[in-house]
């Protein structure tokens, strides 16, 4: 099975009032929540499901508190090219395993913050 490139594409529109904003945040927060075991599979990540759902509520709930409807119409049209860019597998393990900056191998205590400090653990 080939993958569609439109299969996961959302128009991009602004939303009406508040409660059409609410609805289509919470629709894309219900396709990654259940998209997560997906992720997961393709991009063998090793992490459990539950630790990729939660850090995707991580995510949402960064920009939780937004006030301003223009700005959650193109918070929302980033979350579809996101999600539409990770079901059609144009992200590559390692841009999905960057959500994971602490169990990451990665992460930003990868090297040493000094010279000194490297050179008495014995690295480089």
């Amino acid at each position: 099975m080939g993958i569609s490139p439109t299969q996961f594409a959302v128009t991009a529109r602004q939303s009406a009032n508040w409660s059409d904003a609410k609805r289509r945040v919470l629709a894309a927060y219900r396709d990654w929540i259940r998209a997560a075991p997906e992720i997961q599979t393709m991009y063998s990540v090793p992490q459990p499901v539950s630790a990729i759902r939660s850090r995707i509520r991580q995510e949402f709930e960064r920009h939780r508190y937004v006030n301003k409807l223009p700005v959650v119409d193109i918070l929302l049209q980033q979350s579809n090219a996101d999600y539409q860019e990770t079901m059609n597998f144009w992200r590559q393990t390692n841009h999905i395993m960057s959500f994971f900056k602490e169990e990451n191998f990665r992460g930003e205590k990868r090297l040493p913050s000094n010279f000194i400090e490297g050179f008495l653990q014995g690295r480089n």
